[in-house]
């Protein structure tokens, strides 16, 4: 009796150590990211380092480590075709930074006689330039420091925002902590959200399979972008607010330019326009209160779209079927498949009263 006590309590250690996850420090897979002396059966683990690198990394580069898995595979986060992204989630796709012009406002399709963009909004303007030579992409060609903040572009990474040793935060995201080895540090708690492996692994982002934002993810974003939004006297969309009730029965009641007060609450989630409220969950289809809050992720994304500024909805069309048609880029959905579809800040200001093509 006492081995067959003694062997069930090893099948449960060895159990519940499998269930961490690859990341987890103490139980992770160390050599799935390390090596330690860059050499395997006489060959080079990182052959562009032959005397190794600083970390003992497969790649001398972190973000190229991180996408050796999550490229194309565990998340999908960057494809590599800009005009056929996977499934999305919740962050959007690295992809398009590859684009060569997402501009879908007026003359953005215009050529120069040498059949040159006139008036590209190259991809880099998309998301977060992330630099990872194995995808070809490499540091911002523009900003050299995050907008409202000192982040330098020329250390920008996976690793920037997400803890390569696992966390118990959502998404591992950094918590009020030093990152990337002492470069900078976040002085604000990581957000609360849920997203499970049904999101992270399924068919992508759906009204009833979605990131449940729950808190404080403007405050995160502002680690880096503190000072984007710093003098509140001028005209300033507010984020990390109460969107009070009035925009909360907006929300609830739109249903789309086809529809304007054709939604109920108990429905009214759209995951193209996302709000933090503390009991939401990644099946959560209803609507906001008064108290649920608008914040950065409502109008953004956290990695990259094919709209300019990481818009979850191209900011500079007025219809949504318009959106590629400039550019040649990829057409970001339309979720109420309406070519009188307006912009989708009418979900919460309903400015598209009688705006109707046919």
């Amino acid at each position: 009796m006492r081995k067959v006590l003694l062997l069930a309590m090893v099948l449960c250690f060895v159990l519940a150590g499998t269930s961490f996850a690859f990341h987890d420090a103490g139980v992770a897979d160390c050599a799935g990211c390390h090596t330690m002396h860059n050499s395997q059966d006489g060959t080079l683990v990182d052959p562009d380092s032959p005397d190794g690198n600083p970390w003992l990394l497969v790649d001398a580069n972190p973000s190229d480590v991180c996408l050796s898995c999550h490229a194309s595979r565990l998340g999908e986060v960057f494809g590599t075709d800009p005009l056929a992204p996977p499934r999305l989630i919740g962050a959007g796709n690295f992809a398009f930074l590859l684009e060569d012009n997402i501009n879908d406002g007026h003359g953005g399709g215009d050529t120069l006689a040498d059949g040159s963009w006139e008036n590209a909004i190259p991809g880099a303007q998309g998301g977060h330039s992330i630099i990872a030579p194995s995808m070809g992409v490499g540091a911002d060609p523009v900003l050299t420091a995050a907008p409202g903040g000192t982040f330098p572009a020329s250390q920008l990474g996976c690793s920037s925002c997400h803890d390569p040793h696992g966390n118990t935060n959502f998404r591992m995201l950094y918590g009020a902590t030093s990152v990337q080895d002492g470069l900078y540090t976040f002085t604000n708690a990581a957000p609360t959200a849920e997203g499970g492996p049904s999101l992270f692994f399924g068919g992508g982002e759906s009204q009833t399979l979605h990131t449940g934002y729950q808190g404080g993810m403007s405050a995160w974003c502002g680690n880096c972008h503190g000072d984007f939004h710093n003098n509140n006297t001028k005209l300033i969309h507010p984020s990390g607010s109460t969107i009070g009730g009035s925009i909360a029965t907006n929300y609830n009641l739109y249903n789309g330019t086809d529809a304007i007060t054709g939604g109920v609450a108990a429905s009214a989630y759209l995951a193209e326009v996302p709000f933090e409220d503390a009991a939401n969950t990644a099946t959560s289809t209803a609507g906001p209160t008064a108290a649920s809050q608008v914040m950065c992720l409502t109008c953004h994304r956290a990695h990259a779209t094919s709209a300019p500024d990481m818009g979850r909805w191209d900011f500079g069309v007025t219809l949504l079927h318009e959106d590629g048609d400039e550019s040649g880029s990829y057409e970001i959905p339309d979720p109420y498949s309406s070519i009188n579809q307006r912009s989708l800040c009418n979900k919460c200001h309903v400015k598209d009263v009688n705006d109707h093509l046919e």
